[in-house]
């Protein structure tokens, strides 16, 4: 069922798939990454609501989410969307930028999550997640009104995986891209918790794209080394759009961290 969630000075378009099959197991809330809105669970949200109640939702400014117009923090916004749909606990599935976003509310309220599947994730108070080059040649595109440069730079850094014409890859990625710049005089970064991540005490699996960028391969090694009893996968036919490359492989880790 689509609703809307009120979040501090705004509002976010959410879907709950409901209560979930009788005896299934905690609900689960997905993340979407940076780089594409909450379409990027579609390949893998049938099997998972097969066994527990999902919850997604669109961070501000990306997919049917009005653009921010207030200060706001990705990990608050979060937080109510918990209260909207009564959830004290829930699992947590996020992807690059939603990864940092459920790493930052479990080690800030820990009781309310039940576990941590991390794809692909970011995490604040990492300094080197992003290649200076392609960070530098981002600006220019967008100092230069390019968007077809910048789908281009993307897909080349984050979608190398891909072949053809990829044309899924460059929909999300072209559909995530106004959404960098509308929001980023509002967005106000949470906490660093890369130092804080051996304080995490909670069940957690991480994947890794064994084609993504560099940078992002590193920050994962580091994050599961950090983590206590952090299950790292590495998926070799992935970069930075798990769900997309190997469905069936993340929803099967998806379910089995959710499990334990």
């Amino acid at each position: 069922m689509e609703t809307t969630v009120r979040v501090k000075g705004g509002e976010v378009w959410a879907d709950d798939s409901g209560e979930g099959p009788a005896g299934g197991g905690v609900p689960l809330v997905l993340l979407h990454s940076g780089v594409g809105d909450s379409r990027i669970w579609d390949p893998v949200l049938p099997r998972l609501a097969e066994r527990h109640r999902v919850i997604r939702y669109d961070v501000r400014g990306y997919g049917r989410s009005p653009a921010a117009t207030v200060k706001y923090s990705l990990m608050e916004d979060l937080v109510a969307v918990l209260d909207h749909f009564g959830l004290d606990r829930a699992a947590l599935v996020g992807s690059s930028m939603g990864g940092a976003t459920a790493v930052s509310l479990a080690l800030a309220d820990p009781g309310r999550v039940a576990a941590l599947a991390l794809l692909v994730p970011g995490v604040t108070g990492y300094d080197e997640l992003g290649s200076p080059r392609v960070m530098a040649e981002i600006e220019r595109l967008a100092g230069a009104g390019d968007m077809d440069g910048l789908v281009a730079l993307c897909r080349r850094t984050w979608g190398a995986a891909g072949s053809g014409d990829d044309a899924e890859a460059v929909a999300r990625i072209r559909a995530a891209l106004p959404a960098w710049f509308s929001n980023h005089p509002y967005h106000v970064p949470d906490a660093p918790a890369f130092g804080r991540l051996g304080e995490l005490d909670v069940p957690c699996l991480l994947a890794l794209g064994e084609q993504d960028q560099p940078e992002v391969v590193r920050c994962n090694e580091e994050m599961a080394a950090r983590i206590p009893g952090c299950r790292l996968v590495r998926l070799p036919g992935s970069d930075h759009l798990p769900t997309l490359r190997e469905p069936e492989t993340v929803a099967g880790l998806v379910l089995e961290v959710c499990a334990g």
